[in-house]
């Protein structure tokens, strides 16, 4: 073969590996729209270019010559290796460079550590806990529980409250056997969830106790494991124990020994899609603190749909809220003797649906007792079979809920005080035994201090209407008509607002006057003998 055929021959090669490179190129670089990458090619295009350039002139250089194939020396066979290796490592330099500035991986990359991803969620079977609740798991639970508040934290909510980020605690679907309750190794902690799961309280379970205690606990003070904690000392620079701890998707069994959760003076707690059961106490209790919000959730210490024989016999508080601003939503109280228990100012409640116990087996659906400050809203709920029981009402507004099965709401005096109350647009349905839909109770005295009471626009099926506006009417022939509003007037001899027509048949139209308003009753008179009809608005609830 001649050098001029060797020449052609290894030119078209080149041509072919050049030209698959630039398609190969070409592909890499397709979809790139960044100033960084389009840079980038073009400098690393114009790298090839060149050293294409020089290793054609390299190729026209050896050929220029015509040796015989075989003729080549060893120093200039050597010489031409050099130049191609040159021109190999030009391109190699070139192709690490042609990245954008901006995604340029650092120089020592491959000496980089790995990244280790650290998940947040501890899982209480990683700590021996038996999620079958053959055996007590109270210890792997409160270690997986200390563990968790003491991992990173990321600055702080509320003064004095850590931030923990969100770390969870999950329950893994197990069925946990507790001897105690789980607490907080330290307060000051907040941003922490607890969730997934079922616990069961042991036989030897503390009768005052609760699974999950919210509280200031004696192992918080300046120690946790033996060792200083800055949690602990968090907790002495904030009024409040804990914030923005949830507690979701729970099953919580108190085995008829104490209560299902406390939460105590802390701050926006939130209780969600939640099943407590078999609580002797309080199924929850909310005391102090701000903010606690319970919802999707279901309690009864018995379970039971309704119809249990031992109804009479059902005892404990499903919620007791002792604190202010707190909310329950959407929450079935199925069995104990009161459903709620409200002693603190600004809760809302809606979406309640309490039978807990019927009023004839001495049940309360819900007892506000804040005698003088209720403040308190009651809407869009359901009573059913047990009503409400509200002391001294201050500001209390019941709207928008159904009562179910004679079930009404008492009005009780403690110092005679009821001022600014709500009982509208209600629904009332019962078995028509006589039974008045609101009842005052004056076992400790009359109701003196009466303002602004309004019952008003509740409908009633089987019960008997009681209310502070009134309407009646009259006909007859006299000088004298008297319509008595004692059957649907709540309070005794109070009517401080009367409005009324008179509509005459006779051909003369008689002089007439609001006469007496005295027992409930009122009482139109005329100066002469008419035949007439006399229709009367009284209200009760005009302030004085």
């Amino acid at each position: 073969m001649s050098h001029k055929s060797l020449s052609f021959l290894s030119l078209s090669r080149i041509y072919k590996v050049v030209r698959f490179s630039l398609n190969l190129l070409s592909l890499t670089y397709i979809g790139e729209k960044e100033q960084g990458a389009t840079m980038a090619r073009k400098a690393l295009l114009w790298s090839i270019f060149m050293g294409l350039a020089s290793f054609s002139f390299l190729l026209i250089h050896v050929y220029g010559e015509q040796p015989q194939v075989g003729q080549f020396s060893g120093g200039h066979y050597h010489d031409q290796m050099r130049k191609l290796q040159g021109f190999k490592a030009s391109f190699v330099r070139h192709d690490s460079i042609a990245l954008s500035p901006s995604i340029s991986p650092s120089p020592s990359a491959a000496q980089q550590p790995p990244v280790v991803s650290s998940s947040r969620v501890y899982h209480v079977t990683s700590y021996g806990a038996d999620p079958t609740g053959k055996m007590d798991s109270t210890e792997a639970i409160l270690k997986a529980i200390s563990d968790a508040v003491q991992g990173p934290s990321e600055g702080s909510l509320i003064e004095g409250i850590q931030n923990l980020g969100g770390v969870q605690l999950s329950l893994e679907g197990g069925n946990y056997l507790i001897s105690r309750p789980l607490r907080l190794p330290a307060t000051g902690l907040g941003n922490f969830m607890i969730h997934g799961g079922t616990l069961r309280a042991s036989d030897d379970f503390p009768t005052d106790g609760y699974l999950i205690d919210l509280s200031s606990s004696s192992n918080s003070k300046n120690e946790v494991n033996g060792k200083s904690s800055m949690d602990a000392q968090l907790s002495s620079s904030s009024s409040y124990n804990y914030e923005y701890i949830t507690l979701k998707d729970l099953m919580l069994d108190s085995n008829y020994r104490g209560g299902g959760i406390a939460v105590i003076n802390s701050l926006r707690t939130s209780i969600d899609n939640c099943y407590i059961v078999h609580f002797t106490t309080n199924g929850i209790l909310v005391q102090s603190g701000h903010e606690t919000y319970i919802r999707n959730s279901f309690l009864g210490q018995h379970i039971t749909a309704g119809g249990d024989q031992g109804e009479r016999n059902f005892s404990g508080t499903a919620i007791t809220l002792m604190g202010n601003d707190n909310a329950v939503t959407d929450v079935v109280i199925f069995s104990a003797a009161i459903g709620i228990m409200i002693s603190g100012q600004a809760n809302i409640l809606t979406g309640v649906h309490c039978y807990n116990k019927a009023t004839g087996f001495g049940g309360t659906g819900i007892y506000l007792k804040l005698p003088g400050l209720t403040q308190n809203r009651i809407v869009n709920s359901y009573l059913d079979y047990t009503g409400i029981v509200a002391e001294d009402p201050v500001q209390l507004d019941i709207s928008n809920c159904f009562f179910l099965g004679d079930a009404y709401i008492v009005l009780k005096s403690i110092n005679g005080v009821a001022n600014g109350v709500n009982i509208v647009d209600n629904m009332f349905g019962g078995s028509d035994k006589g039974i008045e839909i609101v009842q005052l109770d004056q076992s400790n005295g009359p109701f003196k201090d009466i303002k602004q009471v309004v019952i008003d626009r509740n409908n009633v099926k089987g019960m008997n209407l009681k209310a502070t506006v009134a309407r009646g009417s009259v006909s007859g022939e006299g000088n004298s008509w008297v319509v008595d509003f004692n059957n649907v007037l709540l309070f005794p001899n109070l009517i401080r607002h009367v409005q009324y027509s008179l509509s005459a048949t006779s051909s003369e139209f008689p002089n007439h006057a609001l006469r007496n308003v005295s027992g409930n009753r009122v009482q139109i008179q005329t100066n002469l003998n008419v035949s007439a009809s006399v229709f009367v608005t009284v209200d009760q609830s005009v302030a004085n």
